[in-house]
């Protein structure tokens, strides 16, 4: 008989449904009955495309005997990380206190009945292996440990919190005046230092993307003419979009690289993991005409939209890492898998880029398509043209990816996030502006009316949908960044309604998430429930700070509106965390986005006049690189505009420059727009 999870929307949750465990929901059920039976709470935390949760669910919480200790001596709770990214943002914290060791999922902890943390871990087997007890037997140590020592574990939780709440950024952090470029400068260092001269990135193995750092070393590269920092940033760039962590056959990026090489990824496809690197491949594109940079980037437009929108118009969360209960199954081959499904010609040429003649790189039996060769080299192999190569590549990827769509799919987590959906918006748009793509713009726009018509509620925005149900009180992060969203949107359609949203947006920032005495912003809203602690996080994480993308947003806003209230909130933000930003600036990317729009003022560009006519000023602003530029086309005569935006009336189009509150005389043509900008007459390989 299903538990109470299968009245939940979360899948991950929904996995769990006939499970012999006991499972409640997060909530105040869960709370009541730990408080009444004085039993303490096994709390697991996870999500649909993590591997080890299936691992041990299959392990553990399906085995009816492990399920009978945990409901004998627990109240069991179950929590979807990505619809509560409060409570596991807590705990994983929590357990880094507790073990000294690095978090992850499953996140396993076991707390008091009023939530206080007293022990936990990742993963734990069934049976003692990999210098691990047993999860039974883990299971009766700590219920004997809790009835024996309930005192000292109190004592213990409660300096737990005390810890938790001291981790708070505190006032007086800087004055907004004192602001310089040092973080910025020490950030470059650290990453010149880290990066790998090989096979890019900044790290070993496992590997991980760390857009947040590329875009810092794209922007050095804008503000400054750091060639060094864009070629790090563009061989990471490169080197990713040759690896495994990117599907060559279907397009889109894993989460990360199990190896130092890009080769092998993790096989779950995360759809926050490639909204940023969408904008940022984009981004990359317009500084460098890289042709690689645009296929990669239209190729995972196109799997978003193939794969990842839903008929209504959000956007999935996930794919898993499984299929057939094998990680990897469903993207790997054999080299005779591809001989057989490919012409002589085709094979030939895929065989040299993908290097087929090499030993089986997955597992020792399989290969997961990496590029051994890049398409210019295998033409001056073959004394071929490039164009046909392609062609010829072209036609086998897309054999390959029919024979593969014929295989058992991974699991695809169907609910919708707003935050995750924010993100995904902002990289279409960008991508949609940059390759004059409209339908990645018509993409965005579905997936942007759904949050507004099923996510946004009364003037109150919820945090997931799925299956008609939207529920949960919206985060930081969803605010932030579905801001963030507008302005790209803004940009590459203006639509007034948009900015009126955004408006409504940056008040509920600063009416319900604002830290007023202190500067910043919480992760939960004033009025949300309480736990043990309240967030305020400033560091980039696998998605991008929500008080970054606050300040970075608000800024903006504050720039298309004319409301200093937003700048001053952002400057306030950046303020507070500016002793962090000193001491460890290279984990701040997109804080030092916005520190780099409080030093040098964001430059907006308006283009006034008529619509039909906008065409040319519109590619010269698209295809530039403007890191720190806001820059709209609006019609003539658009109504209820604030008065920054607002221009004289006339069907000739001009366009003014405004650096910060300063603003230009109107220039009256896309070339003189060109030469004010001072940008370089770069023509377009396309």
């Amino acid at each position: 008989m299903p538990n109470r999870l299968a009245r939940e929307t979360s899948p991950y949750l929904q996995q769990h449904a006939d499970n012999p465990v006991d499972w409640y929901p997060w909530g105040e059920e869960a709370l009541a009955e730990a408080d009444r039976t004085g039993k303490p709470i096994l709390l697991s935390v996870g999500y649909s495309a993590c591997h080890w949760c299936h691992v041990m669910a299959h392990e553990s919480f399906e085995d009816p005997v492990i399920a009978k200790v945990m409901n004998d001596l627990f109240v069991n709770v179950k929590v979807d990380r990505e619809e509560r990214p409060d409570i596991d943002q807590i705990y994983q914290v929590a357990q880094a206190m507790l073990t000294q060791r690095n978090g992850g999922w499953p996140l396993t902890m076991f707390l008091t009945p009023d939530q206080l943390p007293f022990f936990g871990g990742t993963y734990f087997p069934n049976k003692p292996r990999y210098g691990m007890p047993g999860f039974p037997d883990l299971l009766w140590r700590v219920r004997q440990y809790y009835d024996k020592n309930r005192d000292e574990i109190r004592a213990s939780g409660e300096q737990v919190a005390q810890a938790l709440s001291r981790m708070q950024p505190r006032a007086g952090g800087a004055d907004p005046s004192h602001f310089s470029r040092a973080p910025l400068d020490s950030a470059a260092e650290y990453l010149e230092q880290a990066f790998d001269r090989e096979h890019g990135g900044f790290t070993g193995a496992p590997k991980f993307p760390h857009p947040d750092s590329i875009e810092l070393l794209l922007r050095r590269h804008a503000a400054s003419k750091d060639k060094a920092a864009l070629d790090r940033a563009t061989f990471t760039l490169a080197k990713m979009a040759q690896g495994g962590i990117y599907d060559q056959v279907g397009g889109g990026f894993a989460r990360y690289s199990v190896d130092a090489e890009w080769a092998i990824p993790h096989f779950e496809k995360m759809l926050y993991d490639n909204g940023w690197l969408l904008r940022l491949y984009a981004d990359a594109w317009c500084a460098t005409r890289e042709p690689l940079f645009e296929r990669v980037c239209l190729e995972t437009a196109e799997w978003v939209m193939r794969e990842m929108q839903s008929p209504e118009g959000g956007y999935y969360s996930s794919l898993d890492a499984d299929s057939e209960g094998h990680e990897g199954k469903f993207y790997v081959w054999s080299v005779d898998e591809i001989r057989a499904l490919l012409a002589r010609e085709e094979f030939e040429v895929a065989s040299v880029v993908y290097g087929l003649d090499r030993p089986p790189n997955f597992e020792g039996e399989a290969w997961h398509l990496t590029v051994a060769h890049p398409l210019g080299e295998v033409a001056r192999i073959m004394e071929t043209s490039e164009g046909t190569l392609q062609a010829l590549l072209d036609a086998a990827r897309a054999k390959l990816r029919a024979a593969r769509d014929k295989r058992v799919r991974p699991g695809r987590d169907e609910k919708v996030l707003a935050s995750w959906n924010a993100l995904m918006i902002g990289g279409m748009a960008r991508a949609a502006r940059a390759f004059e793509r409209r339908d990645l713009l018509e993409s965005a726009r579905r997936a942007l009316d759904f949050i507004r018509d099923r996510l946004w509620n009364g003037g109150r925005l919820l945090a997931t949908y799925k299956d008609g149900r939207a529920h949960l009180d919206a985060y930081l992060d969803d605010h932030a960044y579905l801001l963030a969203a507008l302005i790209e949107m803004l940009q590459a359609e203006f639509d007034p309604h948009d900015l009126e949203w955004a408006g409504e947006l940056g008040d509920i920032l600063l009416e319900r998430f604002q830290d007023r005495e202190a500067g910043g912003f919480f992760f939960t809203a004033h009025d949300h429930e309480k736990l043990i602690q309240r967030p305020k996080p400033g560091p980039d994480n696998a998605t991008p700070s929500g008080n970054a993308v606050a300040a970075l947003a608000l800024n903006r806003l504050g720039f298309l509106t004319g409301e200093t209230r937003y700048s001053e909130a952002a400057a306030g933000t950046i303020a507070l965390f500016w002793p962090q930003l000193l001491r460890q600036p290279a984990a701040f990317g997109t804080m030092l986005a916005g520190l780099e729009e409080q030093l040098t003022p964001t430059r907006t560009v308006i283009v006034s006049g008529a619509r039909d006519s906008f065409a040319p000023w519109r590619r010269l602003l698209d295809e530039a690189y403007l890191p720190s530029a806001l820059c709209l086309c609006i019609p003539a005569g658009t109504a209820g505009l604030p008065p920054v935006l607002a221009k004289p009336a006339t069907d000739a189009v001009n366009a003014w420059v405004c650096e910060g509150v300063t603003c230009l005389q109107p220039v009256d043509g896309p070339d003189k727009l060109r030469e004010t900008l001072g940008l370089p007459r770069i023509p377009a390989a396309r």
